[in-house]
């Protein structure tokens, strides 16, 4: 649950919201995307979705970096323009601009705040491990999301321990008095958001892996500080309730103020540590 007042505020205004959204479907349907990788142009002190471009394991499971792109990166850009005082970069057709960056790329550094989607499915190369762990030790944060039961957390698990060991750096589960969950929206409970055509096609089940994926964790990895460096939503999928916004009005009104109250508290806790 949000907190009451501020949870009212934040359905208050994206119901309204919602039905420009739902008369337009998505806003990528507006006009061309604005997309692309990273270069030295962007690093003009705005805010840019910046997410994360992996290779594919294998033996993964869940998805690609692709998950939920490019209408999450959009909505999530817009949302936070509408709802804080985050100054979001746009093009001159007013689109937000989302990026795309690689782990080795030196763009990388020049986001504050990047997005991996279905980690479980990544497969991380040493150099990766190497240039991300200099990221997020020099003040970068990673999201993780998408990824469901123990197959999948456990194959993220081990990509990400080449970047920190268990020893080093230990995966904790981020209590919900963490000013994580405050930052503007206060988020009382972890929501589970399911994909939406999971959630159409069971009637309305929220667990995409059964008894396997019950129960939403928020976990994370501090540095020595305790500013959060890593954040992973595993068994839900926050960024769907951003991705579908427009496509239909019954599960927007479920998930969307519980997935933008994440998101947005996300992003700040990033911006301000």
């Amino acid at each position: 649950m949000l907190g009451s007042t501020r949870g009212r505020i934040l359905l208050v205004a994206l119901v309204a919201i919602a039905v420009a959204a739902t008369a337009s479907a998505q806003f990528g349907s507006r006009g061309p995307i604005v997309n692309g990788f990273a270069n030295t142009e962007n690093n003009d002190g705005q805010f840019h979705y910046c997410r994360i471009v992996y290779n594919s394991a294998r033996d993964g499971s869940g998805g690609n970096w692709r998950t939920d792109y490019p209408n999450a990166d959009i909505n999530l850009s817009v949302r936070l323009s509408e709802l804080t005082r985050a100054r979001v970069a746009r093009s001159h057709t007013g689109e937000p601009v989302h990026l795309l960056v690689r782990m080795t790329s030196p763009e990388l550094f020049q986001c504050p705040f990047v997005v991996l989607s279905a980690p479980g499915a990544v497969a991380l190369s040493f150099d990766e491990a190497a240039r991300f762990r200099e990221y997020l030790l020099k003040g970068g944060m990673l999201w993780a999301d998408d990824f469901w039961g123990s197959y999948e957390w456990n194959h993220w698990e081990r990509e990400l321990r080449k970047v920190f060991s268990e020893d080093e750096y230990p995966i904790i589960d981020v209590p919900l008095g963490h000013p994580l969950f405050r930052t503007q929206f206060e988020v009382e409970a972890i929501p589970q958001i399911p994909n939406i055509a999971f959630w159409l096609r069971t009637g309305g089940r929220t667990s995409e892996r059964g008894p396997d994926s019950e129960v939403p964790h928020v976990r994370g990895i501090a540095d020595e500080t305790g500013r959060l460096m890593v954040v992973m939503t595993h068994n839900t999928d926050i960024a769907d309730a951003w991705e579908r916004e427009g496509e239909d009005p019954r599960y927007f009104f479920t998930f969307g103020p519980k997935g933008y109250a994440v998101g947005i508290n996300t992003v700040l806790y990033a911006l301000t540590h």
